[in-house]
């Protein structure tokens, strides 16, 4: 008789491989990439200060959410979320908002 739990696998599996083995998975790694190619796209538009406190976030259908690591450069990002939004469109990204969420980066 065969239990579930001698049917898994007993070697590792690579995170690759385990997302392709799973559908939920795979989703979540393929917005992850998303997200990553969203952030290369728009880099250019973002202050240069500004770059390194800014990470991808999440994918919520077509809103997006930006990592920023203080009040500040959350405030000078909102600045110029219209032209980030206006570039991801015109790049074919149906993305209709972005939230930004302040997440201090641990030391």
């Amino acid at each position: 008789m065969t239990t579930p739990s001698s049917n898994r696998r007993l070697h590792p599996v690579t995170l690759q491989q385990a997302a392709q083995d799973s559908p939920t998975l795979a989703r979540l790694s393929q917005l992850a990439r998303e997200s990553g190619e969203r952030l290369k796209a728009i880099e250019t538009l973002i202050p240069v200060p500004l770059r390194s406190a800014v990470r991808a976030g999440p994918i919520d259908g077509t809103a997006w959410c930006l990592l920023v690591d203080s009040n500040a450069a959350a405030a000078k990002l909102r600045q110029v979320i219209p032209a980030l939004l206006a570039h991801l469109c015109d790049r074919g990204w149906q993305v209709n908002s972005i939230r930004l969420r302040v997440q201090i980066p641990e030391k």
